[in-house]
């Protein structure tokens, strides 16, 4: 997310074309198109991972399942979804 240069790399890009990956990375300075999962990932960070401390990778998964299943899309409201949730914003629109 931070455009580090393990991501422009020639094995990251031999990489991302044998498995058929899109790469997706604006210039530097231009970060709009990642905007969304940037906004996710700070809100990620700041409900969920502050005063935790993991000893296992399955701690890990069960705190990321229950964020995003119990929380994030059926509790949590979003300004740019008018202030509803993920699970409602999608009702209204199907």
């Amino acid at each position: 997310t931070d455009q580090g240069c393990q991501y422009t790399g020639h094995r990251f890009y031999e990489c991302a074309m044998k498995y058929h990956f899109i790469h997706s990375q604006s210039r530097k300075g231009n970060p709009y198109d990642n905007a969304v999962m940037e906004s996710f990932y700070k809100s990620f960070k700041r409900e969920t991972l502050p005063e935790k401390q993991f000893s296992t990778k399955s701690q890990v998964t069960l705190i990321i399942s229950d964020y995003l299943e119990t929380y994030y899309n059926y509790k949590r409201v979003h300004s740019s979804l008018n202030y509803l949730t993920p699970y409602e914003f999608e009702k209204l629109t199907n």
